[in-house]
């Protein structure tokens, strides 16, 4: 895991997205998104194309205090490949898949119950 500081302490809901990036508790971030119970941090992916188990590591490092993971594919939904399911599997993480915007939505009704939910979110333009 890399010496990155959150952008944001903690989880907070995500007030909007579009324009490449994200706000959120007051801020914004041009870019990928990962939303974990330590905070809110920048995410490398640009496309699905890059979803491979190693991004997802910050999640498995944190996997005892996360039930699932919401995965915002950008403007569809699309599976990522079967080697991140597996390593979600074994993490003992749920893995939700859904478009970018499904998955903001959810997340912020999902924090406002206080599950022990986490996010990877794609930016879209």
């Amino acid at each position: 895991m890399s010496g990155q500081d959150p952008f944001y302490p903690e989880r907070a809901p995500i007030d909007a997205y579009g324009n490449s990036g994200f706000r959120f508790a007051g801020t914004s971030h041009r870019g990928s998104l990962l939303v974990l119970p330590s905070g809110i941090y920048g995410w490398p992916p640009v496309t699905p194309d890059e979803f491979v188990p190693d991004v997802f590591s910050r999640v498995f490092w944190q996997a005892k205090e996360i039930d699932f993971l919401l995965l915002g594919t950008g403007k569809q939904r699309l599976a990522p490949p079967p080697e991140v399911s597996k390593a979600f599997e074994k993490a003992g993480v749920g893995l939700e898949i859904m478009d970018t915007g499904a998955a903001c939505r959810t997340f912020n009704v999902l924090l406002g119950e206080e599950r022990a939910v986490a996010a990877a979110l794609l930016a879209v333009e």
